[in-house]
């Protein structure tokens, strides 16, 4: 099979595809036709070895999938080869073949395709549990999301509207940006440009949200933008970090914290893959569910084939990429 392979921690510039022998199931285990995979930034960082998790060497990166059963180890029930599934891993989705455990893989509905169930993957149960089990957000809070227009931004849009926030407002780069988060749901968005925020966000959520500051802000950004939305935010107002795409980890500054009760919290989504199976399992059905009733839709700007895979990591590598970029293995 064809895979894009990586044999030592380097620049995904450096890396190419490469005919590898197929995989085998183990007990457990299922290994899927891949059709189509979704991009993330943290698969950049985990080809340089510069992500929290490692994997062994040599290994195909990509941590989101969509594909066929193609063939069940010992143990798997509940799954049959030809079954249509979205698949959630660790690494190995940028590949003709995937192995995944059977409890990564959620069945597909009828009528959804191969790229959207992808586009359906990391970032969505992401923005999801970054809503849900780490904000808490609550009916009729506002929620400011911040690098709009990006694959985490868009998902967190539209998750937020989905789910109840009254106000959702996005913080983008530039215009063409601006455009991008406005189509998935943002009430207001706010243009950074060159300039650092810190000493205007917090006047411009306020002014597009009734003279008050913000309830939630999901951050995939970090950088300067950080310390500007915890500037931003209401009093016992929520911030959930969930990256650093901006390549700067903030420090946050504790007397903001503690003045405004202010919480800031972390969210690493796959340690809630790995402890805590069944709710990710709901929560995809969840995210099928509010696909199928129209209230989310997946804004995928690009399909690219697998070789061209380096174009969609430049395109995250720059912060140009809008939405979702998905590899596509035919």
């Amino acid at each position: 099979m064809r895979a894009v392979l990586v044999t030592e921690p380097t620049d995904f510039e450096q890396i190419e595809v490469a005919e590898v022998p197929d995989p085998q199931p183990g007990p457990g285990e299922v290994v899927v036709d891949v059709m189509a995979a979704e991009t993330n930034y943290p698969d950049i960082l985990v080809i340089a070895g510069k992500y929290q998790i490692r994997p062994p060497l040599p290994f195909s990166p990509g941590k989101a999938a969509a594909g066929r059963v193609a063939s069940l180890g010992a143990g798997v029930t509940g799954i049959s080869v030809g079954d249509r599934v979205a698949v959630q891993v660790e690494y190995g989705a940028f590949a003709e073949k995937l192995r995944a455990p059977a409890a990564n893989c959620f069945p597909m509905p009828d009528g959804v395709t191969f790229e959207t169930a992808a586009a359906l993957g990391l970032v969505y149960q992401t923005a999801h549990f970054a809503l849900v089990e780490r904000a808490r957000l609550r009916a009729g809070e506002s929620v400011l999301v911040l690098g709009g227009s990006g694959g985490i931004g868009t998902a967190s849009i539209q998750l937020a509207k989905a789910l109840g926030a009254a106000r959702v407002m996005a913080s983008v780069r530039a215009a063409d940006d601006a455009v991008v988060a406005r189509a998935a749901g943002a009430d207001a968005v706010i243009e950074s440009g060159e300039a650092a925020l810190r000493g205007r966000l917090g006047a411009e959520v306020a002014a597009a949200n009734g003279g008050r500051g913000v309830d939630i802000v999901i951050d995939p950004v970090g950088g300067e933008t950080n310390a500007a939305a915890l500037r931003a935010l209401a009093w016992c107002g929520r911030l959930v970090v969930i990256g650093f795409a901006s390549g700067e980890i903030p420090t946050i500054r504790a007397n903001y914290v503690l003045v405004k009760n202010i919480s800031v919290l972390g969210l690493h989504w796959s340690d809630y893959r790995e402890r805590t199976p069944a709710l990710v399992a709901q929560v995809q059905r969840d995210l099928f569910d509010l696909l199928l009733q129209g209230r989310i839709d997946p804004v995928v700007t690009r399909v690219v084939p697998l070789a061209r895979f380096k174009e969609a990591l430049r395109a995250l590598r720059d912060g140009t990429a809008q939405g979702k970029i998905v590899l596509t293995m035919a």
